[in-house]
């Protein structure tokens, strides 16, 4: 069964968003080195239960967006308009990590499905 994995927290000032939360929670947080502004969260010890997330630049009003790991990103993709819901972004590559698309539910709210690439490990 499909798990929520990650978390999204969009901010209109990253930096600031990052300092609050590791002020308040302890977090440790740092600036990915990928293609587009993201800080990667680490909420705690990986053997501890819950997850881990990232702070975000603010693209639109959403709000905190949850990504949920599927086997499939395609069939999945499939599923989320078989059930009245749509796809938001096409599907991309994450590198070194797998494949990822944004959608919406029925109600508008945003999420994410995220397919791993055992090989990327």
């Amino acid at each position: 069964m499909p798990r929520v994995i990650h978390f999204e927290i969009p901010a209109d000032d990253p930096e600031r968003a990052v300092k609050f939360f590791q002020d308040v929670f302890g977090w440790t947080i740092t600036k990915w080195e990928g293609p587009v502004e993201y800080w990667l969260i680490a909420t705690g010890p990986d053997d501890l239960p819950g997850i881990n997330g990232a702070v975000m630049r603010r693209e639109g009003s959403g709000g905190t967006i949850n990504t949920i790991d599927v086997p499939d990103v395609d069939a999945y993709m499939a599923k989320v308009k078989q059930a009245g819901g749509r796809v938001v972004t096409p599907r991309m590559a994450v590198p070194g990590v797998g494949w990822f698309c944004y959608c919406a539910d029925t109600e508008g709210n945003m999420f994410g499905i995220m397919q791993e690439d055992p090989n990327a490990k």
